[in-house]
Formats: structure tokens, sequence, C-alpha cells
């Protein structure tokens, strides 16, 4: 019966953001998305859109929206995704031929290394699991997606969030670096 009344909750949901912090938010995601997919049709204009990574729009909702959490710092950003991603790909190599155990085990590594580094950054279990689930050109990219379009795309959205984070007067990004 204890085990059940943990699933109940203890606080209550936090308040709403405030109107302006929304729009911050939602300035900084946008050019933050919108230079990822810039670079993407200027460099790799055809290449299955592989610059674009879904987890991408999950570290948007962080960056952006969360900056004051540990998981949307700059060591998190970045670790988490070339963490992931090399741990992606190289569960993709050995474990390719059975798509339900590479998944899990790029994922669950994933967490395990992110943990390990101080890194933990929840997108990046995206990105290892879409370096398994992924066409065949994100495939083809083999470790090369570590950098395009893991580090590239962060690296993007981090100077954005630098940029972008730090013109309204309340708010401060990063909270840390390392």
């Amino acid at each position: 019966m204890q085990y059940f009344k943990k699933m109940k909750g203890v606080t209550s949901s936090p308040p709403r953001v405030s109107f302006s912090e929304m729009l911050w938010s939602w300035g900084g995601s946008f050019l933050g998305i919108a230079a990822v997919a810039l670079i993407h049709y200027k460099i790799l204009p055809e290449s299955d859109l592989v610059m674009i990574i879904g987890s991408f729009g999950a570290s948007a909702v962080l960056i952006y929206g969360a900056i004051r959490s540990p998981l949307a710092q700059p060591r998190n950003l970045m670790g988490g995704h070339m963490i992931s991603a090399v741990i992606g790909v190289a569960a993709f190599k050995l474990l390719g031929a059975s798509m339900p155990l590479a998944a899990a085990v790029a994922v669950a590594t994933a967490i395990f290394a992110m943990h390990a580094t101080k890194t933990l950054h929840p997108p990046g279990g995206a990105t290892a699991l879409i370096a398994v689930i992924g066409s065949a050109k994100i495939h083809a990219l083999g470790f090369w997606y570590v950098l395009v379009p893991a580090g590239l795309g962060a690296v993007v959205m981090l100077a954005v969030a630098l940029l972008i984070n730090n013109l309204a007067p309340r708010r401060r990004y990063p909270e840390f670096w390392f």
C-alpha cells in the first residue's frame, strides 16, 4: 500500500510563468530551431533532414524555456547530446540486427553515461534512440552523427541561447558551465 501512496504526489503545480517569459521562450526556440534548419539547408540540402533531429525540439524546451534547470546548462546540452550520439551509433553498429535490443541498450546506456559524466540532458536519450531507429541516411553517417547533427546542432542552439536568454533583464544563462 505504501508503494501506491508514493504515486499521489506531495506538492502542487508550480505557478504559470509570466507572459514576458513565454515570449522570450518562444523567441529563443524559434530562432534556435530556425538557425539549425537554415544551416541544414545550406550545408546538407539533400540529406533527409539529418541536421534537424527530434531531440533538438526537447532541448529547445530546456535551454529557452527552463533556463535555470541544471538539465539545461551548456555542459548538459553539449555532453548529453554528444555522449548519447556516440552510444547510439555504437549500439546500432553492434546490435542493429536486433532493433529492439539496440534501442533499449542505446537509451539505457546513454542515461547511465550522462549520469556518470554529470551531463544529464533528457533529449540526449532521444539522440541515442534516433541513432538507432533513424533513416538509412542517419545510419550512413556512422560516427559523423556525433559531430553533425548532434554536436553542430547543439552548438548552434547554445549560441542562440547565450544571445537571446541574456537580452531580457530578468533572464541569465547559463547558471554554470562546468
